[in-house]
């Protein structure tokens, strides 16, 4: 009896960096750890990773050259274009989707600023996206949360069923570019993309995601990655952490 070897999925990558970092103090996509830009263990990642065919990094004007050239430098073959964003996240993805072209059918967008993404943690959600339609990454949140008016409790969710959700987010190419589009004409108000996604009535499946793939959001969130980094391999500039298949 033969057994036909299961097909891996592909997408496209939209890494989105166009941000102002006004929580940093700084510009935390070109900021060095363990002697690399940021911006570099996330693009490694997805160039390595066998879904994905090609890249589209989506940054701001002034980093378009630096970007381009670090991409040149180190060899990173699927980088198909370094764009300019847009006045918000929802237009900067919606950017890069469209430069992504329109063979995919299926698109992956993850936070440049988040760069110990792991190649499992990938690859598991393009897979449960290429079955179902929209995927991302999530861990169990550990605090229990409060919801408050004017510093006073109104309401305690149940812990167990709350996650925080992390990139990469993908989904469906063409269901992405409605749901972005959709939020843009009528002037909505989401905080990522499954959020647009969810608005159409589509369901977003969660998978396992890891507490190391965090996003660089101030100075000390540096210090922490920085610390996974050398947990992972003893050598920081190693990139254990993008290259691993936990």
């Amino acid at each position: 009896m033969l057994f036909r070897k299961k097909k891996t999925p592909k997408c496209a990558a939209v890494i989105v960096a166009a941000g102002a970092s006004t929580r940093m103090g700084r510009d935390k996509i070109m900021a060095q750890l363990c002697g690399k830009p940021v911006i570099w263990y996330a693009i490694r990642a997805f160039d390595l990773n066998p879904c994905v065919e090609e890249i589209v990094v989506v940054t701001r004007q002034a980093l378009i050259e630096p970007i381009a050239q670090l991409c040149a430098d180190h060899g990173f073959s699927k980088v198909k274009a370094v764009v300019v964003g847009g006045e918000n996240r929802t237009q900067s993805v919606l950017i890069g989707v469209e430069a992504a072209g329109s063979r995919h059918g299926l698109v992956a967008v993850h936070d440049g600023a988040r760069p110990l993404v792991s190649q499992r943690v990938i690859t598991q959600t393009v897979t449960l996206a290429s079955k179902t339609g929209a995927a991302a990454p999530a861990v169990p949140v550990v605090d229990t949360i409060k919801v408050a008016e004017s510093g006073t409790v109104t309401d305690t969710p149940d812990r167990s069923k709350l996650f925080a959700v992390q990139t990469p987010q993908v989904f469906d190419a063409d269901l992405l570019r409605a749901a972005l589009t959709d939020v843009l004409e009528k002037d909505a108000a989401v905080t990522d993309d499954c959020a647009a996604v969810e608005r159409l009535g589509m369901r977003v499946l969660l998978t396992e995601g890891a507490p190391e793939n965090l996003k660089i959001t101030k100075p000390m969130d540096l210090q922490i990655a920085q610390l996974y980094l050398e947990k992972g391999g003893g050598e920081c500039e190693s990139d254990t952490a993008t290259t691993s298949t936990d």
